[in-house]
């Protein structure tokens, strides 16, 4: 009798957690939150901590196999009197505009065509997607063999066609080396603006087009008035992803020229990785990082904006 007695509270606190349970699956905020709950950690892992902990390590002086102490804005002070990291910060902002610039207004023009009827489209939308497709590794390497010094495609064609009779130095030189790294990303870049843009141009009502034409409108003011405006916002949301990915760019880079000759192509990106992993300053590098923390909170904002406007 006393054995049943003890068993009763134990049965009636089990039905009694079942049922709170039960109701707490039943709370939809409850659920939501439990359903997202391993992306939830996945984030928190992988992304929040890896952030978190690069914060901190600008902070302080941080080496391979030492334990470092906070030494406050140091890192940043010492790097806003590096020579090396002002030219870093002009090659990234000239590497950041010029693609960007470039693979909007080529991703544009291209929508422009795709979007037209004409035979084989589908097969020709599927080949301008293969830049973007193409593992960024592969896509580095091909671009370093056709910017090879010795066994250059592109000096070869020009010596045997007659425009040039000396092979071009496209990676030993300074100049030559930034523009062929934003030529290679602007390849790369292009299909990212011209799917997004394609699918935005195709959301447009023809009958707007229709009665323009009707109204005597011609092609350049169709595409001012109506074409434009349109896809502007759009346009907007897309630049500032490509921003972001370009300015924090790193695979191209590095597979290229791996910062050279002489520093004069190494992006934020880069250098951070150079100064703290074969040179061992991690306190460094994840100052150097940290500096492109503000132009990616700007560009995000400005995509914030323009999605709100979306919606």
């Amino acid at each position: 009798m006393k054995e049943l007695n003890s068993v009763q509270p134990t049965i009636e606190k089990g039905g009694w957690l079942r049922e709170k349970f039960s109701d707490l699956l039943e709370n939809r905020h409850f659920l939501g939150f439990l359903l997202v709950a391993p992306a939830e950690a996945i984030l928190l892992i992988f992304l929040a901590y890896p952030f978190i902990l690069g914060l901190w390590l600008g902070f302080t002086d941080t080496l391979v196999g030492r334990k470092g102490e906070f030494i406050g804005f140091d890192n940043y002070i010492s790097l806003l009197k590096d020579s090396t990291f002002w030219m870093v910060t002009y090659n990234t902002f000239l590497y950041t505009i010029v693609a960007v610039i470039f693979k909007a207004i080529m991703g544009f023009a291209l929508a422009i065509v795709l979007n037209r009827d004409f035979k084989a489209k589908g097969l020709v939308r599927a080949i301008i997607l293969l830049p973007w497709i193409i593992p960024t590794a592969l896509s580095a390497i091909a671009f370093w063999w056709l910017y090879d010094s010795t066994f250059s495609a592109i000096s070869w064609t020009l010596i045997k066609t007659g425009l040039l009779n000396h092979k071009i130095d496209f990676l030993g030189d300074p100049t030559n080396a930034r523009l062929s790294l934003i030529v290679a990303n602007i390849w790369r870049g292009i299909p990212f603006f011209t799917i997004g843009l394609l699918a935005g141009l195709q959301t447009i009502d023809p009958t707007l087009y229709e009665a323009a034409s009707i109204d005597g409108a011609g092609a350049w003011k169709r595409f001012r008035r109506i074409t434009l405006p349109l896809i502007l916002p759009l346009m907007a949301v897309i630049t500032t992803f490509s921003t972001i990915w370009t300015f924090g760019d790193f695979q191209l880079v590095w597979v290229i020229t791996k910062g050279g000759p002489a520093n004069a192509t190494h992006l934020f990106g880069t250098l951070s990785f150079q100064r703290a992993i074969p040179g061992g300053h991690f306190g460094e590098g994840a100052a150097i990082s940290n500096f492109i923390l503000p132009i990616l909170v700007f560009c995000i904002l400005i995509s914030f904006k323009y999605l709100r406007r979306e919606d």
